[in-house]
């Protein structure tokens, strides 16, 4: 019943042309929703990226940091005689 239905609809050459235009607008959509996806994906890995970038920057800060202190009470205590803190 279906299947004759739409045989005999699509043998009429203006509706060969709306399912052209329609099965068009649609592939049109899907592709301009998956560049939309494919722009957020990509947003969130530059942000990660950006993220990872700050969080190294401050871990060799503080492997620095850790290099320069005092390594015990009396280098502590020559650093503030000699003034360098």
């Amino acid at each position: 019943m279906w299947g004759n239905l739409v045989v005999g609809l699509l043998a009429r050459p203006w509706a060969r042309r709306v399912a052209a235009i329609a099965l068009a607008a649609l592939t049109i959509t899907l592709f301009i929703l998956n560049l939309r996806r494919t722009g957020e994906r990509a947003g969130r890995a530059a942000e990660r990226l950006d993220q990872l970038e700050r969080t190294h920057a401050i871990q060799t800060q503080m492997l620095d940091a850790a290099a320069r202190r005092p390594r015990g009470r009396d280098d502590l205590l020559d650093r503030l005689r000699g003034g360098e803190f």
